[in-house]
């Protein structure tokens, strides 16, 4: 399938999470993702565990789809290189700290300049403002100043960190929203863009009615652990067997849950009749549901409930993820191989056009694996190729 950006090339100046998987994400959709990465271990998650053997799995991760070129950002002959591919692309993804890119010769207010229809996305810790703007940033820094670790954790004293970069990952996903939207802008301005969004703006831009809740009335949330901070039952309980999650969203839902239970007269409780009732008696009733979940394994709880139109899930571990037959039934999980020939399994993108998934073009590249096809496809002759090599411009993997 050719997806619905194809045609389309990516210089991606990107390294660590949120820029690669901005890209990763515009190379499912059909993009073409030249990562332009040090001489020097190239994208640092190159030497961040897990390993499989040699290969870090974290880079891995979030590298399909794309080309690598290996170059000397500092050299003269390099940046004049970089700024060359600059202006023979579409779009540029970068997350330097603030003045790197005037450092290196790409400026975006010059580039742009020079090419009034390229589409410039920066990822930056906290921002192109404010006094935070020149510090650098990581994901579990924008959980904490965010707000969300404070609501995250098993009560008001304590505070947890998400399983995953979460705000990397969703910096990534907005940047890829605001490429995608000065790419079509420009289909009928021909004008490009710089696109900007930062780790501070993605997690305060995901805080939802807890970040509401104090702007509207003062009241700052704390953690709920694994229950809903707004809705009751929505949580985690535990059946015979261990624990299952169970969200009952409204008071229909309340009335069927209770006759699954084998206990239809809960559901007039005078402290939980709605949906109000059920959250200010929180402790109560979840002990009156695990009195009835002990009665059977989380399995059989799960079927039934499911049956009957109420959503409800195991908890499971990695490992039970990747069999279970949903996930299998959707092929979230691609087989490739590296260019040493072992195999990879990745997970593939999470959107589909037309029914069709979209697909992993590429695996992961090793550091520098595409350098002279890269060269080549700018126009390079094989002995001007060997030549950039010899002066340590670049290096071929």
């Amino acid at each position: 399938m050719t997806g619905p950006l194809a045609g389309v090339t990516v210089l991606d100046l990107s390294r660590a999470l949120a820029g690669p998987f901005c890209t990763a994400l515009l190379a499912d959709l059909g993009a073409t993702i030249i990562k332009v990465e040090s001489l020097k271990g190239g994208d640092i998650t190159r030497a961040w565990p897990p390993f499989e053997n040699e290969h870090s799995l974290y880079f891995e991760s979030i590298n399909r789809g794309k080309s690598s070129i290996a170059l000397d950002f500092y050299s003269a002959r390099g940046q004049a290189l970089l700024r060359e591919m600059a202006l023979n692309s579409d779009v540029i993804v970068e997350n330097f700290r603030s003045g790197v890119m005037s450092e290196l010769g790409l400026d975006p207010d010059e580039l742009r300049a020079a090419k009034p229809e390229l589409v410039v996305a920066s990822i930056s810790g906290f921002g192109e403002v404010g006094p935070l703007a020149q510090s650098a940033g990581l994901d579990q820094v924008a959980q904490a100043m965010s707000g969300l670790m404070s609501v995250t954790g098993p009560n008001a004293s304590e505070f947890y960190r998400f399983g995953i970069p979460i705000i990397d990952t969703v910096s990534g996903i907005f940047s890829a929203l605001g490429i995608v939207s000065a790419l079509f802008a420009r289909s009928s301005s021909g004008e490009g863009a710089v696109v900007s969004t930062s780790l501070l703006e993605s997690a305060l831009a995901i805080s939802s009615f807890q970040g509401q809740r104090v702007l509207s009335t003062g009241v700052a949330p704390t953690p709920t652990g694994n229950d809903h901070p707004s809705l009751t039952p929505y949580g985690v309980y535990q059946a015979s067997d261990g624990p299952l999650v169970i969200a009952v969203g409204n008071d229909k839902q309340w009335v069927q849950f209770c006759e699954i239970l084998g206990e239809p007269a809960l559901a007039s409780d005078a402290r939980f009749t709605s949906g109000r009732d059920r959250t200010a008696n929180r402790d109560a009733l979840k002990a009156a549901l695990e009195r009835l979940l002990a009665a059977r394994t989380a399995i059989d709880w799960t079927q039934r409930i499911r049956e009957a139109g109420i959503p409800v899930g195991p908890i499971y571990t990695y490992d039970q993820v990747f069999e279970d037959e949903q996930v299998k039934a959707l092929k979230m999980v691609v087989p490739t191989q590296r260019n040493d020939g072992s195999t990879l399994p990745l997970v593939r993108g999470p959107l589909s056009f037309n029914h069709v998934p979209t697909a992993v073009t590429k695996t992961p590249p090793a550091l520098g694996e595409d350098t002279r096809s890269i060269l080549a496809s700018y126009g390079l002759s094989a002995p001007a190729i060997d030549e950039l090599i010899a002066a340590g411009v670049v290096n071929p993997s």
